[in-house]
């Protein structure tokens, strides 16, 4: 199954066994979901359902993974089964948090989670049917899992693959936060030495959907000069890193690992080296 769904797809999906999730964030967005949402989609919280946030960005960054027994819980929650197809948007062209759930699902253990390409906007174009208020689902029997099953990277790991030249780490923030040059969200500018940048933008085309998988091949292929192999990848706070991670999937490579810490935990660690290029 592709990771990547068409709107126009969608509307032709079987509903037995579907379960849409909105993973929109920002200001007021549980009462932007309120007043309209895909039809049947159910809210899933990037702070609350899809991090477990600590007390120290410092060891785990801003938005460290939940355990996985509280991942399951927040499932069942949901109505997410084991049948279960499972369709995610945001309103960021999967950028933000429907890219971190879909790599929380795969996992998790999920096979049939795909994110909506162009997302909420795309959605809204091409005339897929919105509802608002309240989405009422059974809960799901809890799904057991002892551990996650995509590769993730610690700080440590990332310093040690660095040194080794055993892996190449890409930061996909934009440009100007790796460069150095200002940094909105974390207290300090620059990147981690060694990491080149490819940012997650460049992963869409003009109308901010995701480029055919042939495009996204060819691509990284030649970025990465031929080795799309032993890849971390990483952003401010393993999220939006996610979406280079479908991306490449998407183009038929393994997912590769991701440093879930990323940016926010590296920059706040005493006594780690910081590069800019300003």
């Amino acid at each position: 199954m592709s990771p990547i769904i068409l709107p126009s797809e969608l509307k032709n999906l079987p509903t037995e066994n579907l379960v849409i999730l909105d993973a929109r964030v920002g200001k007021d967005v549980y009462r932007n979901y309120l007043e309209k949402h895909l039809k049947g989609a159910r809210f899933i919280d990037l702070d609350k359902d899809l991090a477990e946030i600590g007390e120290n960005a410092a060891f785990g960054g801003r938005h460290p993974l939940p355990g996985i027994e509280k991942f399951a819980e927040t499932l069942s929650e949901l109505g997410i089964s084991e049948k279960s197809h499972i369709i995610i948007y945001d309103d960021k062209n999967g950028a933000n948090a429907a890219a971190r759930a879909w790599w929380m699902l795969k996992a998790f253990g999920f096979e049939n989670v795909q994110v909506l390409d162009g997302g909420f906007q795309n959605a809204e174009k091409q005339n897929v049917e919105f509802s608002s208020g309240e989405e009422t689902f059974e809960k799901a029997e809890i799904i057991k899992r002892e551990n996650w099953l995509l590769s993730m990277s610690t700080l440590e790991e990332v310093e040690n693959e660095l040194i080794n030249g055993n892996s190449a780490v890409i930061d996909v923030r934009d440009a100007y936060r790796y460069r150095g040059e200002s940094e909105p969200i974390d207290l300090v500018a620059g990147h981690i030495p060694g990491a080149i940048n490819i940012p997650f933008s460049e992963n869409l085309d003009e109308n901010g959907n995701f480029l055919a998988p042939e495009i996204l091949k060819e691509k990284y292929l030649k970025l990465l000069e031929g080795k799309p192999e032993n890849l971390i990848i990483h952003c401010g706070s393993g999220v939006t890193a996610c979406h280079t991670i479908l991306a490449l999937h998407h183009a038929g490579f393994e997912i590769p690992s991701l440093y879930v810490g990323s940016w926010s935990e590296w920059s706040r660690r005493e006594g780690k080296k910081i590069a800019k290029e300003i």
